[in-house]
């Protein structure tokens, strides 16, 4: 089958702007020959959601969202990430959950099993945990869908110990499954790709069938998800992945035995430290109004390096650098600033903050009177800048 994977950069409680780039990747992918396209966990409003979950409205409008969506989505269907209430009566109010929509409305949906609650997430206030599989028939194949933690039961992954014994994979072994769709929004860090590959090609093995993990893009807050969406085959091959750290749309063909990879699917750890940082540091700004960036730059590495990074992430002519020289500011310092924003093309300006240190220490010398000169003093100048 043909898959589309939409590795598209959501905002956190953006309904209406996440709703149009859902439908422009949708309907891209259908015209380029998509047979069936796949998004990442919670994507109708953005992952993670957190309290926004307590608004009263929050989940209803997401809900309405959803329903939005899915009249565009006809004879291609579209799985795609969301909240929904839970109104048995029991329970947390809500579902982390995948809706299969086609035909101009949600056909079905399936509620993740597996909620992580350590490290950066904290699904467990907000969700209850879904009891049974997912299982779609599509074109004569049944379909099971998974969401994110719910394939992370391999024995080298330690969390495992926390769902005593419940695996969604193992639910899924005995449905006959021809096809396992999982839609993710896993935060990078370090050498999770390799990991990642690992998981998705277990579970292929396990199921027999070919798998397509969909993982989300883009920095929300202090996290930043890497994208690096992937397909593997029935004898768990990785046969196709996404760029790392940017969105895609790509079809990859289940049936393919030859692989498929963005250049930057796997490249090194120093390049995907440094994309992590450019992509946190630009959505970060972006999603929040920020428009421009302000660099102080002393001559060292250190800010040096920020700049760089502020360039990358926002443009040469949407950062400032300066720099705020002291009496204790070498001319070379001063100089390495000055010709750092020349070769950034950065727009640049000095503040001297002599004076400001120089008033700081005559306003403190009664307090400080008889006392050897400390890291106190060292300070007002740091304090200042």
């Amino acid at each position: 089958m043909r898959i589309g994977l939409a590795q598209i950069n959501t905002i956190v409680g953006d309904l209406p702007g996440n709703r149009k780039r859902i439908l422009e990747a949708y309907h891209s992918l259908v015209k380029a020959g998509a047979e069936l396209v796949v998004f990442p966990e919670l994507v109708v409003c953005g992952y993670p959601p957190r309290d926004l979950m307590n608004r009263r409205r929050f989940v209803s409008d997401t809900e309405d969202s959803l329903e939005l969506i899915a009249r565009e989505i006809l004879a291609v269907p579209a799985v795609l990430g969301t909240v929904v209430q839970n109104l048995s009566g029991t329970g947390r109010p809500h579902f982390n959950a995948a809706a299969f929509c086609e035909g101009g409305r949600v056909v079905k949906t399936g509620y993740k099993s597996l909620l992580p609650t350590y490290d950066v997430f904290d699904e467990d206030r907000y969700f209850e945990p879904g009891s049974e599989g997912m299982v779609v028939e599509f074109k004569g194949q049944r379909i099971g869908v998974t969401i994110c933690e719910d394939i992370w039961t391999h024995p080298s992954v330690e969390t495992r110990r926390l769902y005593r014994g419940v695996d969604a994979v193992s639910r899924l072994a005995g449905e006959g499954c021809s096809l396992m769709l999982n839609l993710s929004a896993s935060p990078f860090h370090n050498g999770k790709g390799k990991l990642r590959e690992t998981i998705v090609g277990d579970c292929a093995k396990r199921l027999s069938c070919p798998v397509v993990y969909c993982n989300a893009v883009g920095g929300n807050d202090e996290l930043v998800f890497d994208g690096r969406s992937m397909v593997s085959d029935a004898c768990g091959r990785i046969i196709g992945g996404l760029k790392a750290f940017a969105e895609e749309l790509r079809i990859v063909d289940t049936q393919a035995a030859a692989a498929s990879f963005a250049e930057s699917f796997d490249q090194s750890e120093l390049a995907d430290v440094y994309d992590a940082l450019v992509l946190g540091l630009k959505d970060y700004g972006h999603k929040s109004g920020f428009k421009r960036a302000l660099i102080a730059l002393s001559g060292g590495i250190d800010s040096a390096l920020v700049a760089v990074l502020a360039v990358e992430a926002f443009g040469a002519e949407n950062v400032t650098g300066i720099s705020l020289p002291s009496a204790i500011s070498s001319q070379h310092s001063r100089d390495d600033a000055r010709i750092l924003a020349e070769n950034l093309g950065i727009r640049f300006e000095t503040i001297a903050i002599e004076g400001m240190v120089e008033q700081a220490e005559l306003a403190l010398a009664p307090v400080f009177a008889g006392r050897a000169k400390d890291v106190a003093e060292e300070n007002i100048q740091a304090r200042a800048r």
